[in-house]
């Protein structure tokens, strides 16, 4: 055997460890979230417990802290996986009409944060339903939360960049908050469109949520065609006007 050949395999020893243990973690941390979502299904996120986690994995508490120190560990860690799923289901639905207009790829987003909620609705109801309580947000939320916004600001942007957006008149008492608005989400896009934004973003929440938490129940029955027809009103509010 050459020096090289001694060398290379004196440095590369000690990583085959540390590579099995870090993918050992990787899949020990994925079973604890696993169990953590079935628990919230059936409890919901108020009475997620790590010492429930731990027993039905077959665990002791302590071993699962080297994992999640605490609930809230565990809940922020849940909360980041489903905004970044939601985002990426977002984006993808985006991604593959990114040459169609600006109303088309409105709608795209929109549905594709439906279909998504639909089909996850414990983990919808974790990130847009009530506040658990004792547990606040962290700052790491943020950015995964911020996706799908994100998505919606970056439509409308290429908008008015193409073809211009219409733009509704603000009441002279609303222009000092929307101006402000404007300079944190989107300086570039004139207030009057981003204050039309924030409200058809929160709509969108809106109508998703009356959807999957049941009050559409006895008042909207065929929910997709209605949905879709919504959401086309959403993107003509903020000005998507064009075709």
């Amino acid at each position: 055997m050459s020096s090289t050949d001694t060398a290379r395999n004196t440095a590369g020893t000690p990583s085959a460890p540390r590579g099995a243990r870090a993918r050992a973690r990787i899949e020990v941390t994925e079973a604890i979230k696993e169990e953590a979502r079935r628990q919230l299904a059936v409890d919901g996120a108020a009475k997620l417990s790590l010492r429930a986690v731990a027993r039905e994995l077959g665990m002791v508490s302590s071993a699962l802290y080297r994992y999640f120190p605490s609930r809230d560990d565990l809940l922020t860690a849940l909360i980041i996986d489903a905004y970044d799923s939601l985002g990426e289901a977002a984006e993808a639905a985006h991604d593959a009409v990114a040459d169609a207009a600006p109303v088309r790829r409105w709608t795209a987003v929109c549905e594709a944060v439906r279909a998504w909620a639909l089909a996850h609705p414990h983990e919808y109801a974790l990130i847009y339903g009530s506040p658990v309580p004792g547990y606040t947000a962290p700052q790491t939320t943020v950015p995964p939360a911020a996706r799908v916004g994100h998505l919606l600001i970056r439509i409308v942007r290429d908008a008015h960049r193409g073809k211009g957006v219409a733009k509704t008149p603000l009441p002279a008492e609303l222009r000092t908050e929307a101006q402000r608005i404007a300079a944190d989400l989107a300086p570039d896009l004139p207030p009057e469109v981003v204050a039309v934004l924030v409200a058809a973003w929160a709509q969108l929440f809106g109508l998703v949520g009356f959807e999957v938490f049941g009050q559409f129940n006895r008042i909207v029955e065929d929910r997709e065609p209605f949905f879709h027809h919504a959401v086309g009103r959403l993107a003509h509010s903020v000005g998507l006007v064009h075709e």
